[in-house]
């Protein structure tokens, strides 16, 4: 007599009416997945905030490059303002040496820029040179009221515009910035002049006119 074993023949009670696949466990549905209308909804979500972050960027670049515009505008005031300054401060040290210049001109005049003298005095004037003191002022130029000062009037018959005939102090100027005008003795035509050159002229005009005829 044969022995059965028990348990590997054996099925599963089936119930009355059903298939053999509903004996069979069914597979547990996924979790985390998301219906089609959930995941365009995401991306459009997300498609939002990368325009915010977009626009975001936008503003801060703006803010930065005119923050940059600004320090750069900043920086030329200061670098303007600072040349500025320092033109005044050398302006004023070279008026200060004016006067000592004024002395070793005279000197100069007076042949008596000798010796160890004669060599400061032109180190002095070498050095005012280099710091852009420039001098102005010469006999027979012009009369320019900007940039001369009359001591001295008079009347001469060889002038045809008020002119400078003498230098009583020559000028100074720093740059485009004058430091002292020049002092200057001036000379204007005689009153007279011009009508008597004027009627000089007419009556050649006359003469030549009246010349004789050609037959």
């Amino acid at each position: 007599m044969t022995e059965e074993t028990p348990g590997f023949d054996e099925k599963p009670d089936v119930p009355s009416g059903a298939t053999p696949d509903d004996a069979e466990p069914k597979a547990a549905p996924q979790e985390g997945a998301a219906p089609a209308g959930d995941a365009s909804a995401q991306i459009a979500g997300l498609t939002a905030q990368l325009d915010q972050v977009r626009k975001a960027l936008e503003e801060r670049t703006a803010d930065l490059q005119r923050l940059q515009a600004e320090f750069q505008n900043y920086r030329r005031r200061v670098e303007r303002d600072r040349i500025t300054v320092k033109e005044i401060a050398i302006a004023n040290l070279l008026t200060e040496l004016l006067p000592v210049l004024d002395d070793i001109g005279r000197a100069r005049e007076h042949g008596e820029l000798l010796g160890g003298f004669k060599s400061v005095a032109e180190s002095l004037e070498t050095v005012a040179a280099k710091m852009g003191l420039q001098q102005f002022g010469k006999e027979g130029e012009p009369f320019d009221p900007t940039i001369h000062e009359a001591l001295m009037h008079s009347y001469a018959p060889d002038v045809t515009e008020t002119t400078c005939v003498a230098i009583l102090q020559p000028g100074y100027r720093f740059g485009e910035r004058t430091i002292r005008p020049a002092r200057v003795a001036v000379a204007e035509p005689q009153p007279g002049a011009q009508a008597v050159k004027a009627e000089d002229g007419s009556e050649a005009g006359d003469d030549k006119d009246n010349g004789p005829e050609e037959g």
